[in-house]
């Protein structure tokens, strides 16, 4: 299966790491390493996950409070956002909405 992450997940990742990379130095690296092996998984289990927002499956993050929304199509796997569970659901449903 082919993983495909969109500019808009990857400047995700990229906010939660400058987040944690504020909070103590070095654990901004480790949230992106423990992010991609999370996406890395959907490789192997894409499709197995809830779909609390009509078409898009939910994996959570082992190490963080985070969420990575993911559609499938054929041998594709897109991951389309990686947010923050701690942010308000309403907040979380409008920005997938736009996707």
């Amino acid at each position: 299966m082919r993983l495909r992450i969109t500019r808009a997940a990857e400047q995700d990742l990229l906010d939660g790491c400058a987040f944690y990379e504020m909070q103590q130095a070095g654990i901004g690296a480790y949230f992106l390493d423990s992010l991609a092996a999370d996406i890395d998984s959907l490789a192997l289990y894409a499709g197995i996950h809830v779909k609390p927002h009509g078409r898009f499956h939910r994996a959570l993050a082992k190490r963080f409070p985070f969420a990575i929304y993911y559609e499938t199509s054929g041998d594709e796997t897109t991951v389309v956002a990686v947010l923050d569970c701690r942010r308000n659901p309403a907040s979380i449903t409008r920005r997938l909405d736009v996707e």
